[in-house]
Parts: C-alpha cells; sequence; structure tokens
C-alpha cells in the first residue's frame, strides 16, 4: 500500500472555487487534492452552524425530558452550565481547526497530534466514532431531525384531529419523504447551497421571535421563584441532583455538533480564518437563541403535569395551543418549528456526506472507492450523499418495529461525538504538556489553551458517562437507554476491523502531511 492508493477523489474545481493562497498552501500542507468548491463564507458557514445544530427547536421538541428530570430549574441551570462547557470544548476544536482546516476534522486531528506510538490506531478508532459512530452518528443525526420533525406533525394531526390513530410507520413516511426532499437540496442544488443557508439562518432567527412574542403576550405566567428554583425528580433518582444530570441531555442535544462546519473545511473560502469565526458565532448565537426560548417557555408553560399528559406527545405544542386558545394560531407556531427542523436536514446531509466521504479518502472504510468518489462536474461527494438518503431510508425502518429501538440509535449520536471530542482535546492537551511545537494558525487561543483544553475536558468527561443513562432509575426495557450497548458493540467492531484489515489498508492523515513546524 502506498500513498497512491487513496481512494479516488475526482473532479478537480476550477481555480475560481479553489479559494485564497492560504487555502491552496493550507491544502498542500495537508497533502490533498481540491476536488470540492469553496464557495462558503463567513455568514453562510454561520448560518450552516445554527441551523444544523437547532438549539431553540431542539429545546422544544426535548422539553418532555429536562421536566421529567430536573424540572425548570434542573433546565435553566443545567443549559448554562452545559452552555459555558461547549464553549469550551468548542473553543478547542476551533484552534485545531485553524490548524488543520480539514473534512476529516477529529481523526485527522488525532492522526497529527498523537504520540507517534499510536497515532494511526488512534486516529482509526477516532475515525470509526466520527464515521462508524460519529459519521453514523451524523447519519442518525438525520434521522433523527426528520424523526422529530415528522412526529410533530403527526402531533399537530392529533391536535386538530383527535380521531386520528397515531401510526408509526406513518411517522416513518415522513422522515423518508422529508429526507428525500433534503437531498434535492444537495444534489441539484448544491452550487446554491451557501445561499440557501443564509436564507435558513434568516428563517431560523425570525421563527425564533415569531413565537416567543406570542407567548410572551398571551401565555401564562410562573412565578420566577417556581421557575428557577424549582426541581423535579420523575425519573425517582436518590436526588434532583442525581435527575438533574441526567436531564442534561435535552441541553447536551440542543448544543452539540458545532464541529458540523469543520466537515465542510474544503468547501470554506479562507477556512483557516473563517472557520474557526464562524464556529463560535455559531455557538454564542445559538446558545443565547435557546436560552431566550427556554426562559420564555420556563415562564408560560403552565401546569407541568398538564403539558406532559398531553396527546400530541410534545409539551410545547400544548404549551401553544395554552397560550393562544387557538387552532390556527398554534398550527402556525408549530409549522414554523416544522419548516426550520426540515431545513436543519438539508444541513445534516451536508455535513454527515462530507463526514463519510473524507474517511473513505483515506481507506478507512470497505468501499472506500466508491464513497470517497468525488463527480467530475458536480464537484460534491453524490455517492456519500446518496448513501446518507440510504442509511437514514433504513434506520428509519427500525420505528416501525420499536420507537425505542429506533431513539437508541438516535441518542448513539451524543456518545459517539464527544468521544471524538475527548479523544481530540486531550492529544492536543498532551502535546501543550510536553511543550512540544502546535502547527501554525491564525485563530489562536494563545496562553489560554492549556486551561481552555483543560477545562473542555472536566467537563465532557462526566456528562460523558451521564449520556447513557436512562430517563428513570426503575428500567424495563422499553425505558431503558440501549445506546450504550451499541457503543460498545460498534466500537469492537471497529478493533476487530482495524486489527484484520484496517491497519493494512487505512492512511493516517499525518502520512501525507508536508508542513513545516
Amino acid at each position: 500500500m502506498t500513498l497512491a492508493d487513496e481512494a479516488p477523489s475526482r473532479g478537480h474545481v476550477a481555480p475560481k472555487w479553489r479559494g485564497t493562497q492560504a487555502d491552496q498552501a493550507d491544502m498542500s500542507a495537508l497533502g490533498r487534492d481540491q476536488v470540492l468548491r469553496r464557495n462558503f463564507r463567513y455568514v453562510s458557514i454561520v448560518g450552516f452552524g445554527c441551523t444544523l445544530i437547532a438549539t431553540w427547536e431542539v429545546v422544544l421538541t426535548l422539553l418532555a425530558q429536562g421536566l421529567t428530570d430536573g424540572g425548570t430549574a434542573g433546565l435553566i441551570w443545567g443549559f448554562l452550565i452545559v452552555a459555558a462547557g461547549f464553549l469550551l470544548v468548542f473553543l478547542s476544536l476551533a484552534e485545531m481547526a485553524s490548524m488543520a482546516p480539514t473534512s476529516g476534522g477529529q481523526y485527522h486531528w488525532v492522526s497529527e497530534f498523537a504520540p507517534p506510538s499510536c497515532q494511526k490506531f488512534l486516529s482509526y478508532i477516532t475515525g470509526k466514532f466520527s464515521c462508524w459512530l460519529c459519521a453514523m452518528g451524523w447519519q442518525c443525526a438525520i434521522v433523527s431531525i426528520a424523526y422529530l420533525a415528522g412526529t410533530i406533525i403527526q402531533g399537530l394531526i392529533v391536535l386538530n384531529h383527535p380521531e386520528y390513530g397515531m401510526e408509526r410507520w406513518h411517522g416513518t413516511l415522513l422522515v423518508i419523504a422529508i429526507t428525500m426532499f433534503s437531498i434535492i437540496f444537495n444534489t441539484f442544488l448544491a452550487k446554491r447551497l451557501p445561499f440557501v443557508e443564509v436564507l435558513i439562518l434568516i428563517l431560523h432567527v425570525c421563527g425564533l421571535f415569531a413565537i416567543i412574542i406570542p407567548l410572551w403576550v398571551l401565555g401564562p405566567r410562573r412565578s420566577a421563584k417556581q421557575v428557577f428554583t424549582e426541581f423535579n425528580n420523575g425519573g425517582e433518582w436518590n436526588s434532583a441532583g442525581t435527575a438533574t444530570l441526567v436531564g442534561f441531555s435535552t441541553t447536551i442535544t440542543a448544543l452539540i455538533g458545532y464541529d458540523c462546519a469543520v466537515h465542510m473545511s474544503e468547501e470554506i473560502k479562507d477556512a483557516s480564518e473563517t472557520l474557526p469565526k464562524a464556529m463560535i458565532t455559531s455557538v454564542i448565537v445559538n446558545a443565547a437563541s435557546g436560552f431566550v426560548m427556554l426562559i420564555t417557555v420556563c415562564f408560560t408553560l403552565g401546569d407541568i403535569d398538564d403539558i406532559l399528559a398531553t396527546p400530541t406527545g410534545y409539551p410545547f405544542m400544548q404549551v401553544f395551543y395554552n397560550a393562544t386558545e387557538s387552532l390556527p394560531g398554534t398550527n402556525t407556531m408549530t409549522a414554523i418549528l416544522v419548516l426550520t427542523l426540515t431545513a436543519s436536514t438539508i444541513t445534516e446531509v451536508a455535513t454527515a456526506s462530507r463526514q463519510l466521504w473524507s474517511f473513505a479518502r483515506d481507506r478507512g472504510l470497505p468501499f472506500s472507492d466508491f464513497f470517497g468518489y468525488v463527480n467530475p462536474g458536480w464537484n460534491i461527494p453524490l455517492n456519500a450523499v446518496m448513501v446518507s438518503l440510504a442509511v437514514t431510508v433504513l434506520l428509519s425502518l427500525i420505528n416501525i418495529g420499536s420507537t425505542t429501538a429506533l431513539l437508541a440509535v438516535v441518542t448513539l449520536t451524543i456518545g459517539a461525538m464527544m468521544s471524538s471530542y475527548i479523544i481530540t482535546i486531550a492529544c492536543v492537551l498532551l502535546k501543550r504538556i510536553r511543550g512540544q511545537p502546535l502547527p501554525p494558525h491564525k485563530w489562536s487561543l494563545g496562553r489560554f489553551g492549556m486551561a481552555i483544553n483543560i477545562g473542555a475536558l472536566c467537563f465532557l468527561l462526566p456528562v460523558f458517562v451521564f449520556a447513557f443513562f436512562p430517563l428513570t432509575s426503575t428500567v424495563e426495557p422499553d425505558t431503558m437507554n440501549w445506546c450504550v450497548v451499541m457503543y460498545g458493540g460498534i466500537l469492537i467492531i471497529a478493533v476487530v476491523y482495524y486489527v484484520l484489515r484496517g491497519r493494512h489498508h487505512y492512511i493516517p492523515p499525518v502520512a501525507l502531511v508536508k508542513r513545516e513546524m
């Protein structure tokens, strides 16, 4: 196996799409060819991050989990803790994105920054987390957002037509329809994707105000003491503190994943400077909007037991109806949420396909030649995009047999992503502790780098453990968090595949790097 055996990525782009001289220098230093168009700018990539993570939308849709474990006080204080922790995490990742702006993201950084003795193995396993876990996690993220949008539509039908019998296969068909709609944007409209992201960002911001203003004007009011001091232990844990930590899953899901923009690195103009700035801007904008939405809902939700018992399956929908006392008003507010979540799947497909393509480019997957191919003229990894559609369809079929099984697949995303964050940040922290030089970069944490890296790990390690907890202390087969089993199973498969085949074929990205430190 030689470096020339890298999976084929045909379709070199015209000079105008190759970015700045700095971009070309970065690609040369990373040992890569420019095969994707650099047509994203600062605002469009901010839109990419904000709309993919969809913080205020996810806060609404997963409200039941946080109210069950933690209550309004747990949700609010937990949100502030998680937002501060993830800010440290993404500051760390943003600096690495400036050092090596590549679609590979975490697995490339591990390959370059890990100790030489374990560079290949750790890079491969992180790639498996990023691909079999994290790219599978990103594939699951497509399903999760489409699933939320689809089942919200079902809940809206229940609200308007109580006689409607909600069937799981109806939700599955809606997931497939929403995903196919997103595929159109990622294929036929790929050249216009940056412009589409700007439009979706406008919808994301305007939609927030279109929902919170009616709640401010019409909704009931709870006292500040109730909102900020009343915790709930609906999962019957040994303490309200434990329940709140378990309930962190709502805020973690709403704030994790801003490395999505990293996987678009090779499509961003002046990536080493634009990308880290856009990442942190996305974190701040979404954290602020998510907190405003959370405070608004916690003050206007009324009786918690009443909204948790809603037949729609989504407490936020009952909050809307209780505030407006109008079906048209509730329908309009909910439709905004469906639109923003559907738009989020467009971005999910883009980042999942680029992540899959990048790892295949280094022959980290079976059938790498197929997954790593870029179609001439299209300059997008079309095969990887279509695989995202196929995986989403297959995963959505699980819902027909068991919603619990599908939710286990979906929650796998959190553990997978946090694993890659922990390994990556630990590697760069080790280099700092040893006083080893880091690659030159335009965007730096400066003298605060080590402290920020340590703070990020101190946050990630405990929340990583709680990500595998079920919502209730009394566990039945249908309430068990099965993602821990899936996580362990995929990890074992990844290690076995590496030992038997991967170590003979996988090209660690560091082997291609041609930079002077």
